[in-house]
């Protein structure tokens, strides 16, 4: 079935070559279980290659587990976890985060970007210290950010040096973690431990896997028991070559980065063209494979009624979403039913 490709999600994106090609020279015969079998070493080897440090990695199916096990190995259920108020952790998961920590709070820093500032991780570490309400020790950051911004070196520097400085542990959620490789021109390592983040979620069903992320500790001694926390929600697989494997095709052959930047350049080609129409505005800055347009609710519906879908669940403006299989022709379909709609209603 020959379906219209459409811009709402990275997540509607199909399977790139290579990781589909490693799934299918895992299945060849028998292998261990559970993990222990060559792919799955191999891909976590090719991890700790890419992060040039000999990091603790496994291997779980989506984004939600990964970020919730992950703050849950990090806090107790009397701990409390600082995030911004746009955070995947706080918006859309559904209370994963508290449930998988047996109760952990979530602090809430208000946040017109999505970052998290050093200044709202001071405000809310130093808010209350009494022994009758949650103590932070976890904060957590998106890369890049629900609203397609990149944290830089400097910014992560400083989010982790203020962490530091309140005995905290830092973990970025990295569902896009490739996206903002792209658009800084920095190595893994560069945005990661050595900016000082604990422990990473890294994202491969955004960036051509058809499931599957990757948590990387970076102190090892705050994985401990993690592969138990694994097996309780779920989350080891038994067929586990078939979870590494593809992680092997993206990482091995630069993969993960091509298709990172194919998702990046589709997103600044769509919003370059877009530009030009009236009563269109950019929302935020075009830094990863996001764009957000601004225009009219009538315009919007007419799009909608031209067979586009599309999500207006941040601030209200349009989400379009770009990724390794993004066709330009397509694209400049899109833009020219934009414009249409637009021109449509201004002449009402």
């Amino acid at each position: 079935m020959d379906l219209l490709q459409q811009f709402a999600s990275d997540n509607y994106s199909g399977i790139c070559p290579e990781a589909w090609s490693a799934m299918e020279a895992a299945n060849n015969g028998s292998a261990s279980s559970y993990g222990d079998d060559p792919w799955t070493k191999r891909a976590a080897d090719a991890f700790r290659n890419l992060f040039e440090t000999d990091c603790e990695v496994f291997f779980v199916f989506n984004g939600t587990a990964a970020n919730s096990l992950a703050l849950a190995s990090l806090c107790q259920s009397y701990h409390g976890v600082i995030c911004s108020s746009g955070a995947h952790v706080e918006t859309d998961e559904c209370g994963a985060p508290e449930f998988f920590s047996n109760g952990s709070k979530l602090f809430v820093a208000e946040s017109q970007d999505g970052k998290l500032s050093p200044a709202a991780i001071q405000e809310i570490a130093t808010k209350r210290q009494d022994i009758h309400y949650p103590k932070p020790l976890v904060a957590t950051i998106t890369q890049a950010t629900e609203t397609g911004l990149v944290y830089t070196p400097e910014e992560l520097s400083a989010v982790a040096e203020k962490c530091e400085a309140h005995n905290l542990r830092l973990h970025m959620d990295g569902a896009r973690f490739a996206n903002a490789c792209v658009r800084l021109g920095c190595s893994p390592a560069e945005i990661s431990w050595k900016s000082g983040i604990d422990v990473l979620c890294f994202g491969g069903t955004k960036n051509g896997m058809a499931v599957g992320e990757a948590i990387l500790f970076f102190d090892r001694k705050l994985a401990e028991d993690f592969d138990y926390r694994c097996k309780q929600a779920g989350q080891l697989a038994s067929k586990m070559r078939f979870l590494a494997a593809p992680w092997i095709g993206l990482i091995e052959s630069g993969t993960w980065l091509r298709n990172a930047v194919h998702g990046n350049a589709c997103a600044r080609y769509f919003a370059d063209q877009i530009t030009t129409i009236p009563g269109i505005q950019i929302a935020s800055a075009v830094e990863s494979n996001a764009v957000f347009v601004t225009a009219s609710d009538r315009s919007l519906d007419l799009l909608r009624q031209h067979g586009w879908k599309f999500y207006t669940f941040i601030g209200g403006a349009a989400r379009f979403m770009f990724s390794w299989d993004s066709k330009r022709e397509r694209i400049d379909e899109l833009c020219r039913d934009l414009r249409s709609c637009v021109m449509e209603t201004c002449s009402l």
